[in-house]
């Protein structure tokens, strides 16, 4: 039985990350920078020696093309790769495409806190984080994990909050824990689970 490898890595730097816009389901591309990340990313993964079965990613550019230039580095570009709206970020509903200074200024800096930080309150016409793990996780249980457990290395290639979903289960973390965990961009990270989909070890390569 080969290892149970399953890989997460948000998305290098977007636009709209650089201009301090709430993003959601907007799909603005990667910047230079967000580039940069993505081919750091596969280069890491590179020198850890890992090659994969399968890959997962959003629907958004962003993270499909994080996940074409680590696999690029990685000199698997041809690898089978599945793209679903259940690990788009977080919709970010009326906030979408305003600067954060801009919606403060409009509902006032504890609601737009509230919005963001918040396990359970959505901000208007978009997704609470709970909201966001009830679609993210089922993807997970049903479609990512029978592959890890199979023994398929699996990548996946998303956004903070739906990647956030996932580690909370992993992690086993609460509802307030997942709120304070930062997830850098462009930055892998490594677990190996037993078989009975519990986290065996855990390896970070943020720099």
């Amino acid at each position: 039985m080969s290892e149970r490898l399953l890989v997460l890595v948000r998305h290098g730097q977007s636009e709209w990350n650089l201009k301090n816009l709430f993003t959601g389901w907007k799909d603005p591309d990667l910047t230079e920078q967000g580039v940069a990340e993505a081919i750091s990313a596969g280069r890491k993964l590179k020198a850890q020696g890992f090659t994969f079965d399968i890959a997962f990613t959003s629907v958004l550019k962003r993270a499909q093309r994080t996940l074409d230039l680590m696999l690029a580095e990685i000199g698997q570009t041809g690898l089978r790769t599945e793209k679903n709206l259940a690990l788009n970020e977080r919709d970010y509903g009326d906030l979408s495409g305003l600067n954060k200074d801009e919606a403060r200024k409009k509902w006032g800096e504890e609601q737009v806190h509230v919005w963001r930080r918040s396990y359970d309150v959505p901000p208007p016409g978009g997704e609470s984080l709970k909201d966001t793990l009830a679609r993210t996780l089922p993807y997970y249980v049903q479609e990512i994990l029978p592959h890890v457990l199979r023994g398929e290395r699996t990548l996946v290639a998303a956004h903070g909050n739906s990647l956030r979903a996932l580690i909370m289960v992993l992690e086993k973390l609460s509802p307030e824990a997942i709120l304070k965990r930062e997830l850098a961009t462009g930055a892998p990270v490594i677990y190996r689970l037993n078989a009975d989909s519990t986290v065996a070890s855990k390896l970070d390569l943020a720099d």
